[in-house]
């Protein structure tokens, strides 16, 4: 599994159809609050050119893509972090996620009521993340009162513990989203622990009229987004849904039509990877496989995604990269020009290596 992506928002703003658009699930749909009660989820492949020419330049059949899971929880309203709309459950399913993507609603369509009654991007962002911190805040209350008799009693971890979960209270009590802040690595080790979720990397994903750039609601959602150091994408839900009844043909001419270079899917993967900070290695040992780790990985680390005896009995990795490759266009010619390095287990994986792990059980 490359990443998890939860996605949340109001209710009608579209976020089911946006699911369906980027992963082909048909998720129900209605035009009324609270359609999706357990959240729908999909795990498609990530679109990757590099590993469909590796594939065939080292003719390797049926090579296989990191990929996504996509989570579509219900909508959210006021009051779901006190369990308005069944909110605290709805919440819930998206701790575990590694990154959050908010549907906004910027379009316009009498046929389907607006949850607050009128399109206001900025004001339904600040609904959303006003539940966020007030259910990260219960999470930490919970957690403090359950190890500050311990902390008080003398017991050094707990007090330590104690003092990191104080610090970040007092971030969400000020009304910042924790994304905000600079955490060091116990902080980062806490949120992770108690699956805060506004820790975690948030995308806006503007659902748009078919011209989005002459939206005065799409244009204060962009203004809003760079200022808060968020990823944007501009999709349009009604047009994804039309261009997914279409076969793969049909789809490039329709976009083609209408000036749009990529699927909202890959719109939105090249999105999260900036975001999260996201590379791609590969492995042909076997079968050519692509793998999803974070920038600054060593090559130990990154063999652990494969399987864990590779990260505890790893001996090196063999590496070549992608451009190496193209230029050479064969495995053999990579080895006679003396392109084939032998790494250790400190060596940092680039964004496209292709790694051959040795290691010993």
């Amino acid at each position: 599994m490359g990443f998890t992506c939860g996605i949340i928002g109001l209710p009608n703003v579209g976020k089911s159809t946006i699911f369906n658009a980027l992963t082909g699930a048909h998720a129900l749909m209605e035009n009324y609050p609270f359609c999706t009660i357990e959240p729908n989820k999909g795990i498609v492949p990530v679109p990757d050119e590099r590993l469909h020419t590796i594939a065939h330049i080292l003719e390797k059949r049926d090579p296989i893509p990191t990929r996504i899971e996509f989570v579509d929880v219900a909508g959210l309203v006021k009051g779901a972090s006190k369990g308005e709309g069944l909110g605290n459950m709805f919440l819930s399913h998206i701790r575990a996620v590694d990154a959050i993507v908010h549907v906004v609603r910027c379009f316009t369509d009498s046929d389907v009521v607006h949850v607050e009654g009128e399109i206001k991007p900025l004001r339904d962002i600040e609904i959303i993340n006003t539940e966020l911190l007030l259910s990260d805040m219960e999470v930490l209350l919970r957690a403090k009162e359950k190890i500050e008799k311990k902390a008080k009693s003398g017991d050094k971890e707990n007090a330590h513990r104690l003092e990191i979960i104080n610090r970040l209270f007092e971030h969400i009590n000020k009304g910042s989203m924790l994304y905000k802040i600079k955490m060091d690595s116990e902080e980062l080790l806490v949120c992770n622990e108690y699956g805060l979720i506004t820790a975690k990397p948030m995308i806006i994903c503007a659902n748009v009229d078919e011209q989005a750039g002459a939206n005065d609601a799409y244009t204060a959602l962009q203004e809003y987004a760079h200022s808060h150091g968020l990823g944007i994408v501009a999709i349009s839900a009604k047009i994804e849904e039309e261009i997914g009844q279409l076969t793969k043909d049909e789809q490039q001419e329709y976009r083609q039509v209408l000036g749009v270079d990529s699927s909202a899917l890959e719109r939105l993967i090249t999105t999260a990877y900036a975001m999260l900070d996201l590379i791609t290695y590969y492995t042909i040992t076997t079968q050519l496989q692509a793998w999803t780790i974070k920038r600054g990985t060593t090559a130990q680390k990154a063999s652990g995604i494969i399987h864990s005896e590779f990260e505890k009995g790893f001996i090196r990795a063999e590496v070549f990269h992608y451009e190496e490759l193209i230029k050479y266009k064969s495995l053999h010619a990579i080895k006679e020009h003396g392109l084939l390095r032998s790494e250790g287990k400190d060596y940092i994986v680039k964004d496209g290596d292709i790694i051959h792990f040795l290691f010993s059980v």
